[in-house]
């Protein structure tokens, strides 16, 4: 960090709160089916007044947690730790936290706090403070139905949001994923460029057919169309393939990442709400001195985790697809007022430094499980 970071600040607040948040409709990711998201909010406040607020989605199957789990791990070992450390340079206390093996979700929602506290502290925005761009270009998810109903989907949210690219949920069969892809272009037509993600659905043995099948259908990019590790068979896929491979749920932090690039990967999911700010721009950084494309992914994020996520995609120097950081329009109800708009494809970012200031905490006070 620069000499503009202020001096260590003992803690005086720290404060954890368990929310859902339903959805419009039932939600089909590739390991469950959801009617509401569910959230941990953390509230960190240091003597000066000054306090930083981050959300982590609990899904078990995505950050191995549940809010009641995450919940006794961040009082039984990471609250006494950070209290210990007080807050300052976000980078340093990662460092502290590293100390703790394991443990990614406490670490990220601790990370992405700090880094709101700081920039509540500087009264500058961190997309302003990483000298990123005043809007954002976006996507969206069109998560696993019948191919007619994704295609709706997809032409509903062009059209109301002006989307410019659309991520297509894999996963149900090769023959009915082409048949999504082939609904989806028919209904948005060709100015929309499709990428799709498997989540791992098909067995190593079938990913290179899978791959090369997705891109003739008009797949600009093929996210994790198997179970990825940074290994030889890693490299000969990609090898294999003119499309690029998005590597997503095979990193688990900033070493993963290392060896996905050694072996070749062309392309990165990083999300600030899954690792962390601070990790996700170590890991922008080991990608950007390789030469490979990265995007800033989707966590399931409400509007104020989108936010926090739009500050790193915003730094981004020629990120390989638009930010994925849109899936706050599925939910019918929001922990903070000053929603995201979207406006032809793109969400611009505010003037005000610090999401913790927008979040109603008298409201929120009903939610709290931790002092």
């Amino acid at each position: 960090m620069d000499a503009r970071m202020p001096a260590a600040e003992p803690i005086t607040g720290w404060k954890v709160y368990v929310r859902q948040l339903p959805y419009a409709r039932a939600v089909q990711w590739s390991d469950l089916t959801e009617t509401a998201a569910s959230f941990v909010v953390l509230r960190i406040e240091t003597e000066s007044g000054c306090a930083g607020a981050a959300e982590l989605a609990v899904k078990p199957t995505w950050v191995g947690a549940t809010a009641a789990s995450l919940g006794c791990v961040l009082a039984e070992i990471f609250e006494p730790l950070v209290r210990r450390q007080g807050l300052s340079d976000p980078r340093q206390l990662r460092a502290v936290l590293e100390a703790i093996p394991g443990n990614q979700p406490a670490k990220a929602l601790i990370d992405n706090a700090c880094w709101d506290w700081l920039a509540e502290k500087s009264g500058v925005p961190l997309w302003r403070r990483l000298d990123g761009r005043p809007r954002v270009p976006v996507s969206w998810a069109v998560t696993r139905q019948p191919p007619a109903a994704m295609a709706r989907e997809a032409a509903d949210m062009v059209a109301r949001f002006g989307f410019r690219t659309l991520k297509i949920k894999g996963g149900q069969g090769q023959a009915t994923d082409l048949a999504c892809m082939a609904a989806v272009r028919q209904a948005v037509g060709d100015g929309v460029a499709l990428y799709v993600d498997a989540n791992g659905a098909y067995p190593a043995e079938d990913a290179a057919a899978y791959a090369r099948a997705m891109g003739q259908a008009g797949a600009r990019v093929v996210e994790d169309p198997c179970p990825f590790c940074p290994d030889r068979d890693f490299t000969a896929l990609q090898q294999a393939l003119d499309v690029p491979l998005l590597v997503d749920f095979g990193m688990t932090g900033v070493r993963d990442a290392r060896l996905f690039l050694e072996r070749g990967a062309k392309a990165l999911s990083l999300k600030p709400g899954r690792f962390g700010l601070s990790d996700v721009l170590a890991m922008q950084q080991l990608a950007a001195a390789g030469g490979t494309a990265a995007v800033a992914g989707l966590m399931g994020e409400s509007a104020l985790g989108t936010w926090a996520g739009l500050q790193f995609a915003a730094a981004m120097p020629e990120p390989a697809l638009p930010a994925e950081l849109t899936w706050f329009l599925a939910m019918r109800e929001q922990f903070i007022a000053d929603v995201p708009q979207v406006v032809d494809g793109e969400i611009a970012m505010p003037d005000w430094p610090s999401v913790c200031q927008r979040v109603d905490w008298t409201e929120m006070a009903a939610f709290q499980v931790m002092p």
